[in-house]
């Protein structure tokens, strides 16, 4: 199986799908790079190289015990298209994701890129603080931790039952297909990895990175996401990033990689097509 090393030794996997522009896709919190597969099917049918990667902690790559903060993960973003040389990519990040392509924008530039989407993402921050009154407070990721620690088995079941995919609105109708594949995904994950995922998600501020996109830039939200609220993300984030254009899926939940996918891929295939 594909695989690059990182400098400190760990393991990450890839696939690579498909001819054409690179399209690198970044996966949420506890999932891997199969999160993303509606979307990178579309894409590489679409005449464009769709790759994805597991997070260092992740799906098939190695579970460090150190490392799993967003410098880390970016930094292993960039060994994964510096390896394979990628010029011209587009970089899609969803939820975790988001923060991870961000972050590397940050340390790493856009030299290598054409065009930058995130999709439910984290940033700018989701804890809530007194320069973000807006994020989440401190005690909903103590729960998820604590809950972790506790059965995380559950933990992910309850996730992805409830507000991930946002069954537990009234007159939803669940997917249990949904629901067992993100339960399998986390389990894959390494239990010290996403517990410490947990911190680098809901606690990095990415105000400076995204400060330096100057390539153009794509936010997708769902306004009835209950993970990360779009008031403190992605409007928030479109305030620094005046260029970018913000697309608003009307009563959607988080997951829209899921339960939007075919809107999601339309609108992701527009956008890398648009950067001709």
């Amino acid at each position: 199986m594909p695989y690059v090393t990182t400098k400190d030794g760990v393991e990450i996997y890839y696939k690579d799908w498909g001819k054409g522009r690179p399209v690198v896709f970044s996966h949420g919190w506890p999932l891997c790079s199969d999160s993303w597969e509606a979307q990178m099917f579309h894409l590489a049918a679409n005449g464009f190289r769709a790759i994805g990667h597991d997070r260092r902690g992740h799906g098939r790559s190695s579970q460090p015990w150190d490392g799993n903060d967003m410098d880390h993960y970016a930094d292993d973003l960039a060994a994964v298209i510096d390896k394979l040389d990628l010029k011209g990519a587009v970089l899609f990040g969803f939820s975790t994701g988001g923060g991870e392509v961000t972050r590397y924008v940050g340390r790493h530039g856009t030299s290598r890129l054409a065009g930058i989407g995130l999709i439910s993402a984290v940033p700018p921050l989701m804890l809530k603080t007194a320069a973000n009154p807006g994020g989440l407070p401190i005690e909903v990721f103590d729960g998820i931790r604590a809950g972790s620690l506790k059965d995380r088995s559950q933990l992910y079941k309850d996730l992805a039952s409830g507000p991930f995919f946002g069954f537990n609105r009234p007159g939803a109708t669940a997917s249990q297909g949904m629901i067992d594949a993100f339960w399998l995904q986390g389990m894959l994950g390494g239990h010290k990895n996403t517990y410490d995922s947990i911190a680098a998600f809901s606690a990095t501020d990415f105000t400076e990175d995204l400060k330096k996109f100057d390539i153009p830039t794509l936010l997708i939200h769902g306004d009835d996401d209950q993970i990360v609220p779009i008031d403190a993300a992605a409007r928030a984030s479109k305030k620094l990033v005046p260029h970018a254009e913000l697309k608003v899926y009307p009563g959607a939940p988080h997951g829209i990689t899921d339960t939007h996918k075919d809107q999601l891929g339309a609108d992701l295939l527009e956008f890398v097509k648009g950067l001709g």
